[in-house]
């Protein structure tokens, strides 16, 4: 089933999984002001759609950053606007109640690299190059880039990787732990869409649960941290899919999560 039309992206749907196309290759799918507006239009479509939503590039690029030449023509306020709504993007896939797979086919550079931290898991072709070269213009990651780095790989590789700007390619973030797994170019919408399709068979509360107790790990103690997935873990028993859960494993059948 196909979405509705837009300019700098595409988005289509196969079953329960959305997937979101950036499709400006001519300009390496950079991310200008027209592209993230029509991002925020298609999560508003996907968010209670769609179960899983996998994000990936057209061309040889997943997304090259930002538009440079939009970038010279700002002042320090219009950059902070920007640079404002960029970040409320990104962290609103990060917070997206739905699993977001990142499936990088080439440049994940500045901005596009943002955008791939921003997602719940990565899967590289061997042909993608990560990095954070805003350096290199005598500017720094703007939106994401020095909180979710060393979050992935380290603070010491973050600093070494942002300040001097350096391009690594997909075995070398994969070792580093900025992207999960590396598969051979043909295979890895095939590879997305495996994973896509594993996480959209299992119960939408759940994931949903899951993926918040995952994330606030991030900002809580662990003592704030196991009292909150205690919270989540016990309000899954007032579920219906919970109860479908087990009993689908005692009488040794398939599920049939509603998720509810």
């Amino acid at each position: 089933m196909n979405s509705k039309k837009f300019e700098r992206i595409k988005l289509d749907y196969v079953g329960d999984i959305a997937i979101l196309t950036l499709n400006r290759p001519e300009k390496l799918n950079a991310l200008d002001s027209k592209t993230r507006m029509e991002l925020k239009e298609a999560l508003d479509e996907v968010e209670g759609r769609a179960k899983v939503l996998v994000i990936t590039g057209s061309g040889k690029a997943f997304a090259a950053g930002a538009d440079i030449n939009e970038l010279l023509q700002r002042t320090s306020l219009d950059c902070m606007e920007a640079a404002k709504l960029g970040s409320e993007l990104f962290n609103r896939i990060e917070e997206l109640d739905i699993p977001v797979i990142a499936a990088i086919n080439g440049y994940a550079l500045g901005g596009g690299c943002e955008l791939a931290m921003a997602c719940d898991i990565r899967i590289a072709s061997r042909k993608a190059k990560f990095g954070q070269p805003e350096i290199n213009l005598a500017l720094i990651p703007g939106a994401g880039g020095t909180q979710r780095l060393p979050r992935l790989v380290g603070m010491g590789m973050a600093k070494k990787l942002i300040l001097t700007g350096e391009i690594i390619d997909a075995e070398t973030a994969h070792r580093l732990g900025l992207v999960e797994e590396v598969v051979e170019e043909d295979g890895l919408m095939e590879r997305a869409m495996e994973i896509a399709e594993k996480i959209a068979e299992k119960s939408p509360i759940a994931v949903k649960f899951a993926k918040k107790a995952i994330n606030s790990a991030k900002s809580m103690s662990l003592a704030d941290g196991l009292k909150y997935e205690l919270t989540l873990f016990s309000m899954l028993f007032s579920t219906n899919d919970a109860r479908e859960g087990m009993k689908a494993f005692l009488e040794k059948r398939k599920p049939e999560f509603r998720g509810n």
